[in-house]
């Protein structure tokens, strides 16, 4: 069973910046997408960014495609998302995930079988 671990999480003023690190145990194949979703207290996780290796495009959320950017290494073993301009709506609990969704579907929680235990991001304003 693949494992998934995340670091970079921290505390940041408004506008600052962030880097987002995801390591698997087991290298990515073209069939999987591997994302970052997010959760705040009392919210539903959702989806922020993903990176399907099949295509090797990114997606994002709109609230954030101006300001993160999620890319991957040559190995595909790690995936990164940077943040910047960080907003306190940004705070939250960062995942990693890694599943075979289908691209109308990559930004459903429930299409990744595998996460990772989350790192907090806490913007302060």
């Amino acid at each position: 069973q693949v494992q998934l671990a995340e670091s970079g999480g921290g505390l940041v003023q408004t506008g600052g910046s962030l880097r987002l690190s995801c390591v698997a145990s087991e290298v990515a194949s073209s069939s999987h997408t591997m994302a970052w979703f997010r959760q705040a207290p009392g919210k539903e996780r959702e989806f922020v960014a993903a990176f399907r290796f099949n295509n090797l495009n990114a997606y994002y959320k709109d609230s954030v495609k101006d300001r993160f950017t999620i890319s991957k290494d040559n190995a595909r073993t790690t995936v990164t998302l940077q943040m910047n301009n960080l907003k306190p709506e940004d705070t939250a609990v960062y995942y990693c995930a890694r599943g075979r969704p289908i691209l109308s579907a990559l930004r459903r929680a429930d299409m990744y079988s595998t996460w990772g235990q989350g790192t907090q991001v806490t913007v302060s304003s």
